[in-house]
């Protein structure tokens, strides 16, 4: 049974899309994965040993350079790749016309077929253009949780349904990176795009100072200099917390992967962290909770909502529960 995945972005989107590698193995012993993703994730995706190939798109830099003679030999081995096998089962569980577009070069194993999705959620981008490259459109209601989504695409494509709770079956990373601290940490993951997905600075510093109380040190990661100024403003009013050097996307999954806690907003590393069940406080401030939050463990929490961020009492309540047993 040679299945491909296609879901090329984004990193949170990338990591709600695993738990269907571990559906598929449960019900095709002999299932054989491939995944299409963005180069930027390709890391992330090897850390699941349910995937046999990845195949990288790299659209983002090609655009740039589209004129380019090494960049056409990329897009030509790109091509070449997606065409060297037949499927049994091509699944587009983003539903954009690149993705659609990707399944449509695929080519089909006797008795094959290529399914994604009939529509899209709340706040998507999906493309109703991308139904013409399917054999099969799967429809989901317009609430339903980011990873359940292609769950229950996979699962109507093979005539199973989804019962058991979210497996996401990462490994553990390799390594130790040297600013790793060898006592419990915490991480603020306090970055993401979009201003109003924020927490306030003020609320970061009041709950810094309650996590004093417990001898943890924070940790302050950041992805553009605009995070790093941030970060650094916050460490300043901080006396716990350290502002990390510039992470890799493998030394910052091993951030989340191994901390004593991990606070964080809406965003994809916050997500990591409640994949491999690190205790977890997710807040959201400007995103509706339905859509990504964290359901498959007790040591998620989910805090706010869409207009209605938590106060830093919620989050100190959250601490108490996940710290203290």
């Amino acid at each position: 049974m040679k299945i491909l995945l296609i879901r090329v972005s984004s990193l949170g989107d990338v990591l709600h899309n695993m738990p269907i590698v571990d559906d598929l193995h449960r019900h095709f012993n002999n299932a054989q994965i491939d995944w299409v993703v963005e180069e930027a994730y390709v890391n992330l995706v090897r850390l699941h040993p349910g995937v046999r190939n990845i195949i990288p798109f790299a659209l983002r830099r090609w655009r740039k350079s589209l004129g380019a003679a090494e960049t056409r030999q990329q897009m030509k081995h790109f091509y070449q790749q997606l065409r060297h096998e037949e499927y049994d089962l091509v699944l587009d569980t983003q539903g954009l016309f690149k993705t659609g577009l990707i399944m449509g070069i695929t080519r089909l194993a006797t008795g094959g077929k290529k399914v994604g999705l009939a529509n899209g959620t709340e706040g998507s981008g999906y493309e109703g253009i991308s139904r013409i490259f399917h054999n099969q459109s799967v429809a989901v209601d317009k609430r339903t949780h980011a990873v359940q989504r292609g769950r229950l695409v996979a699962a109507a494509a093979s005539g199973y349904t989804v019962e058991t709770p979210a497996c996401f079956g990462l490994h553990t990373p390799e390594g130790s990176p040297a600013w790793l601290p060898d006592q419990p940490y915490v991480v603020f993951f306090h970055g993401t795009a979009g201003a109003a997905k924020k927490w306030a600075r003020t609320h970061w510093i009041t709950i810094a100072e309650e996590l004093r109380r417990y001898a943890l040190p924070i940790l302050l990661p950041w992805g553009n200099a605009t995070e790093k100024a941030e970060a650094e403003a916050m460490a300043a009013e901080m006396p716990n917390a350290t502002v990390l050097p510039a992470l890799s996307m493998l030394d910052a999954t091993i951030l989340a992967q191994s901390a004593a806690l991990v606070i964080g907003v809406d965003t994809g590393l916050t997500h990591i962290a409640a994949a491999y069940e690190t205790p977890t406080i997710e807040i959201y401030c400007a995103s509706p909770k339905w859509k990504t939050e964290g359901n498959w463990s007790d040591k998620i929490i989910n805090l706010g909502d869409q207009g209605t961020p938590p106060s830093p009492n919620d989050v100190k309540d959250a601490i108490k529960k996940l710290l203290i047993h």
